[in-house]
């Protein structure tokens, strides 16, 4: 029986709520292969969720001759009911634990361990058990991780504490597992102390999750001594049985839909273990040498601060307190921003003004201001996260406008915007400010930027998603390789590194 995501937005929202996006038949067989091939005589799955490992550890123990034994824990009770659904029976189900597999984890160690944990990201996860999973961290791996970190990675952490020696181990996972900020800590502990045996990616074409926006990686771990090397694939084809075909043979043979590669840990950890192998290096040119990189402004309520020229005409708000800005990438569908494009989108009705009071007291705004953050009181906008935090709550971010923006993540391809209409941005674009103020300086750089060469660097800098969508943070973003060839072509030259204050965000 297969599984599918939910299509509607709401029921997809409703599994992110719960982290609960169920693996499809033909990647729960390929998974279950990996941890049953040791010669494994029971299964262990920490979050049994529908059931699919279960069903897949029945079928693959057919083949192999030994059905195993099937153990495993679940936090919601309700979706067991949709296990049986599935065709596991109470037998199937009676050795299934209702409790908190990451804070409350059964007794002993596993032989065999296989999940799809939840993929609940950090913005989502209460304070309280932020600061239970930091004290995990630090239990575990002698330090915290960074906050970022989801709960899918103390999934990981956990199994792997569970894991018996010799145990195997197969996990799918979202992509920031090996690109997030804690990264670099997670797998350094990962790798000094377990075996990384092999990482599968998916095409998107492939993807087991092609309704949602996470490009999924299986990593396959064995408690054993750590080796320099490690097999990398790229599944092209979903449903089949190749991948499946090529983990029980002990990774010998050669699928047509499966391409597989040996690469080194040293070069896997630097370029990311879901990327493709790279010889590109960080050394020579970066962006970082040649521009300061922000993020866009964060308002706390686009609803009443990113307003319509229309709106903002009839509230009466006096244009010092109003100042040109773009908030969505797809409302720049080229790779220029100027007064044409937006003359056009405030006649489609779009926002393209950004409502900027400064932290003067509440009465002292001209009446028009005053009775609009009124509304905004009444609205219970000091209450929101963001504004809570701010000094009056309505105290708007400054930026200078930046000369170059970069869409960062968009269900188009990421690029480098030329912003000739002196807008602001939102969250949605990053800001980048040349280190010299100088027309030719930019335009030489922004052409820099824009080559093709230079955006398929972007890979080894950001984050993965769905689609092929990329997110890149900030920092990251200056640590972009620039193709030096294109750059002497251009002339550029990196100047000295000043910090421009006029460039940095206020609250």
């Amino acid at each position: 029986m297969k599984q599918k995501v939910a299509p509607s937005r709401l029921m997809r929202e409703t599994l992110r709520e719960k982290g609960q996006f169920w693996t499809p038949d033909w990647v729960a067989e390929a998974m279950v292969s990996y941890v049953l091939s040791g010669g494994a005589h029971s299964i262990f799955d920490p979050a049994v969720g529908a059931g699919a490992f279960f069903r897949a550890a029945k079928g693959v123990g057919r083949e192999l001759g030994r059905i195993p034994q099937m153990l495993g824990t679940e936090i919601d009770p309700s979706v067991l009911g949709q296990a049986k659904e599935n065709g596991l029976t109470e037998s199937d189900l009676a050795l299934v634990e209702l409790r908190d597999f990451v804070l409350d984890p059964p007794p002993g160690y596993f032989e065999a361990i296989v999940a799809n944990p939840p993929y609940i990201r950090h913005h989502r996860l209460p304070s309280e058990l932020k600061a239970k999973l930091r004290a995990l961290a630090v239990k575990l791996i002698g330090r915290p991780l960074d906050g970022r970190a989801g709960l899918h990675v103390y999934f990981l952490l956990r199994a792997l504490q569970l894991l018996a020696p010799g145990g195997r181990l197969a996990f799918i996972m979202p992509a920031d597992t090996c690109e997030g900020v804690f990264a670099p800590v997670l797998w350094e502990w990962i790798t000094h102390r377990y075996r990384l045996e092999a990482v599968i990616t998916f095409d998107p074409e492939a993807s087991p999750f092609p309704d949602v926006d996470t490009n999924p990686l299986i990593f396959m771990i064995r408690r054993a001594e750590p080796t320099k090397e490690f097999l990398w694939a790229r599944c092209l084809q979903s449903e089949g049985e190749d991948l499946k075909r090529w983990i029980l043979s002990g990774f010998t043979s050669r699928p047509s839909n499966v391409i597989v590669c040996c690469r080194t840990l040293t070069e896997g950890l630097r370029t990311g273990l879901s990327r493709p192998p790279c010889e590109v290096t960080m050394v020579g040119p970066r962006l970082g040498d040649f521009a300061i990189v922000l993020r866009g402004i964060a308002t706390g309520a686009n609803d009443f601060f990113f307003l319509t020229r229309e709106r903002a005409q009839a509230l009466g708000i006096p244009t010092e307190f109003l100042v040109p800005a773009i908030g969505r990438t797809r409302d720049v569908p080229g790779d220029h921003i100027d007064d044409e494009l937006l003359e056009a989108l405030d006649k489609r009705g779009r926002p393209t003004l950004l409502f900027c009071p400064d932290g003067r007291p509440l009465d002292s705004f001209p009446e028009t201001v005053r009775r609009y953050l009124e509304e905004g009181i009444r609205r219970g906008l000091p209450r929101r996260p963001l504004l809570a935090a701010r000094t009056p709550w309505y105290k708007m971010e400054v930026r200078k406008p930046p000369p170059i923006l970069f869409a960062y993540l968009g269900r188009r391809n990421s690029r480098f915007v030329r912003n000739l209409a002196g807008v602001v941005p939102l969250t949605g674009f990053l800001c980048v400010y040349p280190r010299v103020e100088d027309e030719l300086f930019i335009e030489n750089l922004w052409s820099v930027l824009s080559h093709p060469a230079t955006v398929s660097n972007l890979s080894l800098v950001g984050k993965s998603y769905g689609s092929g969508c990329i997110k890149v943070e900030p920092r990251a973003l200056e640590k972009l390789p620039l193709p030096e060839d294109v750059v002497k072509k251009r002339g550029l030259a990196p100047p000295a590194r000043l910090v421009q204050g006029a460039f940095l965000f206020q609250q």
